[in-house]
């Protein structure tokens, strides 16, 4: 049953081939609308949570529970704007727009948070607005780029690694003229300014029809897509790489500033040169995966990943924390999009938006990992996040062991 739905996929990958001038220019517009939304959320993620935690006096369980919010209405989202992007994918401008106008708007409330209930429903917010973005977004990707899938989403990436580069300066620069309060408020005009932009740009060129033409219609491509066991377990796999990388990547801004004391502007730089490199192995890795296969890169990373959280625990020198910092970059970012590159593999041309949809929601399964890991930093120090969030990385990898992917169509391709 498996290898018949992959059959499938790559039947309808080679008639499906969009022949479409404006595609190059889509990409363009879809990955620096990435990069902006990436500005907001790294910097968010790097320096402001982090000043949020100590300006407001929280625990470790708390401030987990303020990444945990995040990511349950983020899963919420992200579910509804696959099945927009998919009902709905020649608006797709016009989600984006909404998408960052949302975000600059829960930046806006949070900086006016004065507790901790508040900030918890302000974090809330701020799950919304990002979730909007990726799934109409990578859809469109996926649908004008069938030939070349993986390097259109790895370029996405990079829009994504660009703004993970600026976010934590540009927000560690403001730092040094505004509380982090005023930088959260200030982030409204550009945000709404920004998705204005997108939309403009993108009202002509998007999908000239939905993919799906009535919601019956849709719903039907979903119960065929969930008879591919191949779907759900690559799904499971993502969620549980998801619940390790975020219970690391949530503390790590926290132990560089609060535990080594290093200043905001120190840690923007560790943690920007940590996205430098995921630019350069982002489309390294989605061509290479269009060549020889996702598992190729999937598996070793995986790998990789999980002994640089645990090591993270045990570093003994800067240079060795610098050294894993920017490892840990190189990786985790990129991954991401190959797992968003298998599922669509697997899947063909059938909602595309809702596959995407599907491998950010799978994060769901690790909502509350930030919050497990606050609780193991306030029992037995921070150090035990990176512990624990390499133990589930490790796991993940365990299960791609036992997976047998999708190869790549290199004679579609090759004929291109």
């Amino acid at each position: 049953m498996v290898m018949g739905g992959i059959n499938e996929a790559e039947n309808e990958l080679e008639n499906s081939v969009p022949m479409n001038s404006d595609r190059n220019v889509l990409a363009a517009v879809v990955v620096v609308g990435h990069a902006v939304k990436h500005i907001f959320n790294s910097g968010m993620r790097a320096l402001l949570l982090p000043e949020a935690k100590i300006g407001l006096n929280l625990t470790g369980a708390q401030f987990g529970s303020l990444l945990t919010a995040s990511q349950v209405t983020s899963w919420g989202t992200t579910i509804g704007a696959g099945y927009l992007g998919d009902r709905f994918s020649n608006k797709a401008g016009l989600i984006l727009f909404i998408s960052l106008s949302l975000t600059g708007i829960s930046f806006f409330l949070a900086g006016n948070s004065y507790s901790y209930p508040i900030m918890l429903i302000s974090m809330l917010l701020v799950g919304m607005g990002p979730s909007l973005y990726h799934p109409p977004a990578l859809g469109e990707l996926s649908r004008r780029f069938p030939d070349k899938r993986g390097f259109a989403i790895s370029l996405h990436g990079m829009g994504g690694n660009f703004g993970e580069v600026l976010g934590p300066l540009i927000t560690a620069t403001v730092l040094g003229l505004l509380s982090w309060r005023g930088v959260f408020q200030i982030s409204l005009a550009p945000a709404i300014l920004s998705g204005f932009i997108i939309w403009l740009l993108l009202r002509h060129i998007a999908s000239a029809q939905p993919q799906s033409n009535s919601r019956n219609d849709y719903f039907l491509k979903i119960r065929t897509l969930f008879k591919n066991p191949l779907i759900i377990f690559i799904v499971l796999i993502a969620a549980t790489r998801s619940a390790g990388d975020t219970a690391v990547g949530g503390f790590l801004p926290l132990y560089l500033r609060e535990s080594l004391e290093l200043s905001p502007t120190t840690v923007a730089i560790y943690l920007s040169l940590a996205q430098v490199a995921g630019l350069i192995t982002q489309p390294v890795f989605g061509h290479m995966s269009d060549k020889y296969g996702r598992k190729v890169i999937l598996l070793p990373g995986v790998s990789v990943v999980s002994i640089i959280s645990i090591a993270l625990a045990f570093q003994t020198s800067k240079m060795f924390l610098i050294t894993l910092v920017i490892l840990k970059g190189a990786f985790s970012f990129p991954l991401h999009h190959m797992f968003i590159a298998t599922a669509m593999d697997i899947a063909g041309e059938k909602v595309q938006s809702t596959i995407v949809a599907l491998i950010y929601g799978a994060g769901f399964l690790g909502t509350f990992s930030p919050y497990l890991a606050g609780h193991l930093v306030d029992n037995f120090g921070i150090h035990s996040a990176f512990i624990y969030g390499g133990m589930v990385s490790a796991l993940a990898a365990v299960m791609l062991t036992i997976i047998k992917l999708p190869t790549p169509n290199r004679d579609f391709i090759s004929r291109k």
